[in-house]
């Protein structure tokens, strides 16, 4: 039985917790922190389990052996770094952290410290994907010649209007780091293990175009992939009222298109294959969190196997750096006036 410390007890905690309460019998949380007390008492009594207003009531617990952090981006590092050297294995919320260096520097951390970590990337483990990922690495599509990924999401003013939100002190970024960097994680580690990770981009980021915030509403970017092929993505929270990511990728043998929990696969010799959808919108709109939390659930356990099994989880913190790199370099590119950047690998 695992015991584990919460941080965090925010927009971020609803999906976490219902897929504890599923993995039950293998995880309990012990502790449960916040700063503020209204959050800690309402989690309290909605919840039945303990909190405190301490975190070395967590840190200093030898009982405790998983931290999970669900706090805003920027207090990331700072709180990995506590876990590390408390000998905590890490779930760790998206981002990695505010900048790229801050997000090289946890890495750093977490694999210097030797634990067991991995990042809420969850959209790996839909169903859909799971099916892509395996057409893909059986060559059913041919070789891939052009990756496309489109983030059309809707959120209102009043979403960012939450003190902190949208901002770069807090957040690091706008839609790239906070909404869309789940998809482009999927989108590049469905296409990396192909031999073509993102090489170069050419990029264009808007702030608050459509909002009041500081940092960007919508971006876009065209791609080069180190195997020749092209692409490009584009990211909003402006799209009223909000629809499923998309990633469409096309083969020298068939096109393949991912379309939120749903799939379709076409090849050129007429067959056809398609992956329903499930019933949740998928938090596209108003409402962040009106997603199943089933994909959170499958990383939740398969990041209990990497501890029992001492191995490294399916999406470690190094694995999600390489997102973070090209969200770096189309902001880079944009700040160029859509010069083109190589990235940082």
């Amino acid at each position: 039985m695992h015991r584990i410390g919460l941080i965090g007890l925010g927009l971020a905690l609803a999906p976490h917790l219902a897929s504890l309460r599923d993995l039950a019998g293998r995880a309990q949380v012990a502790k449960a922190f916040s700063r503020t007390p209204a959050r800690r008492q309402a989690f309290a009594q909605a919840a039945g389990l303990p909190v405190t207003d301490r975190l070395e009531a967590i840190f200093d617990d030898p009982a405790i052996n998983i931290v999970a952090i669900l706090t805003p981006p920027s207090s990331h590092l700072e709180l990995v770094a506590r876990a590390c050297a408390a000998g905590k294995h890490v779930l760790l919320e998206k981002p990695l952290d505010i900048t790229p260096a801050r997000s090289r520097a946890l890495v750093a951390r977490v694999e210097q410290a030797g634990v067991t970590a991995a990042v809420m990337l969850q959209h790996r483990f839909k169903p859909a994907a799971e099916r892509l990922r395996q057409a893909l690495a059986a060559g059913e599509l041919g070789d891939v010649v052009g990756v496309f990924t489109r983030v059309p999401l809707w959120r209102p003013q009043s979403y960012y209007d939450v003190e902190g939100r949208g901002t770069r002190a807090r957040d690091g970024d706008g839609v790239l780091i906070s909404q869309a960097i789940h998809t482009l994680d999927l989108m590049q580690s469905l296409i990396e293990p192909l031999g073509g990770p993102v090489e170069t981009v050419c990029g264009f980021a808007r702030d608050g175009a459509a909002h009041r915030m500081e940092t960007d509403d919508i971006a876009a970017a065209a791609l080069r992939f180190a195997n020749g092929a092209i692409g490009t993505i584009d990211a909003t929270t402006a799209a009223y009222p909000g629809g499923p990511e998309r990633i469409e990728v096309v083969g020298t043998s068939g096109m393949a298109v991912l379309a939120g929990t749903g799939l379709s696969l076409c090849w050129h010799d007429g067959r056809f294959e398609e992956l329903k959808p499930d019933e949740f919108p998928g938090g596209t709109g108003a409402d962040p969190m009106a997603f199943s939390h089933a994909h959170h659930r499958a990383l939740w356990a398969d990041f209990l196997d990497a501890i029992e099994e001492g191995r490294a989880p399916r999406v470690t913190p190094r694995a999600a750096l390489a997102t973070h790199h090209l969200i770096e370099a189309i902001l880079e590119s944009s700040a160029q006036g859509g010069a083109p950047v190589r990235l940082n690998r």
